[in-house]
């Protein structure tokens, strides 16, 4: 029998939710990411990881600081267990997504205003990893960083928005956040 949700479960939901995100953040990191960055010598695949998942999460549990810490969890146990650095940039980069989200107050769902709120959040964070990684962590020259670097950076971001949208609408559609919230 499925209880009525109260604040107290609904706390551990999420933050079964965020732990679940979090492993998954440090298995692509660890895996996919490098795979991707051996073939392409490009951000894209990096980016297309965290920011799926970071929508995904905050579709989830619709609660602020939701994406900040599976940004901040992942990428620490990703660095402890022997992860790239720039990793780190894309961690910094959650915070950001995080208060952009608050507009739509943490809502990532099919509606035009919220599409457009999680893809410019998406953008933004994306070219700020982009431009942190490449100067402070890559040592790449501020040029390079700011104009080609944080541009394939942003094409990872928006592929990830891509690939996240419909999934999140079949899932919206399934009523898969009704078995969440009965």
């Amino acid at each position: 029998m499925i209880e009525p949700q109260t604040n107290k479960n609904r706390f551990t939901v999420n933050i079964a939710l965020i732990s679940i995100f979090s492993a998954l953040w440090v298995a692509l990191n660890l895996t996919v990411a490098p795979l991707g960055f051996s073939l392409f010598g490009l951000p894209v695949v990096h980016g297309v990881i965290i920011f799926f998942m970071l929508l995904l999460v905050t579709w989830a549990t619709g609660q602020y600081g939701a994406a900040s810490a599976v940004g901040i969890i992942g990428s620490a146990i990703a660095l402890l267990a022997g992860g790239r650095l720039p990793i780190v940039g894309f961690a910094v980069s959650t915070l950001l997504f995080d208060l952009i989200l608050v507009v739509n107050h943490h809502k990532v769902n099919m509606k035009p205003f919220n599409i457009a709120i999680a893809l410019l959040a998406s953008i933004v964070c994306a070219y700020f990893a982009g431009v942190v990684n490449g100067i402070f962590i890559l040592s790449f020259t501020p040029t390079f960083s700011l104009t080609v670097w944080g541009a394939w950076t942003i094409v990872g971001g928006i592929i990830g928005v891509v690939l996240a949208l419909p999934i999140i609408g079949a899932l919206e559609k399934a009523q898969v956040k009704k078995v969440k919230t009965a």
